[in-house]
């Protein structure tokens, strides 16, 4: 009968070190892509055992991340459509998609290269696709109305801008720029054809009056951050 009560805690235990492995990954990768899981679990404070008890290999581990970040995109493309926004300009619209998948692609900045090296085109392609349909849409929506111009359709403009975003993550993850996601929310309405002048002004009236956040991608930061630390 005290079986179960005694293999809970040990759940429990191993859960969190999973979470502080993965957060740690997160940081380590961030600064150098090619940490080995021996340096990973020394950053962590586990043994190379319980790393490779939850990861046995580095694939592994880069998948789990990925599995991270899908489920927080997923969640702030949720928000993004339960706010309402098909109702909005398409311009406004695609700023307010900018804001609020910004702190995921922050986050998680890291694996777009890790990814495309270890884990492949369709993996990157299976994680982003939630995004990919929601910019085109928007895009969609914009040309019809004509919000965007027309002269590069939709879907070829959707990844170019999807490009563009990356790239701008990894000059974060290089340090050779920073941004909140103001900056990229104006970067991207411009290149989707809007005027400069008119694109900085929706995104700063946007951010001035609710800055949008994912509820559960912060409630999932959250857990796991203070898994990690217990």
């Amino acid at each position: 009968m005290t079986k179960p009560a005694a293999r809970e805690p040990q759940r429990r235990n191993s859960r969190s070190n999973r979470a502080r492995i993965l957060a740690v990954a997160r940081s380590e990768l961030a600064f150098n892509p090619d940490t080995t899981l021996e340096e990973i679990a020394r950053a962590a404070g586990v043994v190379r055992r319980t790393v490779y008890g939850h990861f046995p290999g580095r694939t592994a581990l880069l998948e789990a991340l990925s599995d991270e970040a899908a489920q927080a995109l997923q969640a702030a493309v949720g928000t993004f459509t339960a706010a309402g926004a098909a109702d909005e300009p398409a311009e406004r619209a695609l700023a307010r998609f900018v804001l609020t998948i910004w702190p995921v692609g922050d986050r998680y900045r890291m694996l777009i290269a890790l990814a495309r090296r270890d884990l492949g085109v369709d993996h990157i392609t299976e994680v982003l696709s939630p995004a990919r349909a929601a910019v085109k849409a928007i895009l969609e929506r914009g040309q019809t109305a004509g919000s965007f111009p027309s002269h590069v359709p939709a879907p070829a403009l959707s990844a170019a801008l999807e490009s563009l975003t990356l790239s701008l993550l990894e000059s974060v993850n290089a340090r050779s720029w920073k941004d909140d996601g103001q900056a990229t929310a104006i970067t991207t309405l411009i290149a989707a054809g809007v005027p400069a002048r008119r694109a900085e002004t929706e995104v700063l009236d946007l951010v001035a009056h609710a800055r949008p956040v994912s509820p559960a991608a912060g409630e999932a930061e959250a857990t796991a951050d203070a898994e990690a630390e217990g």
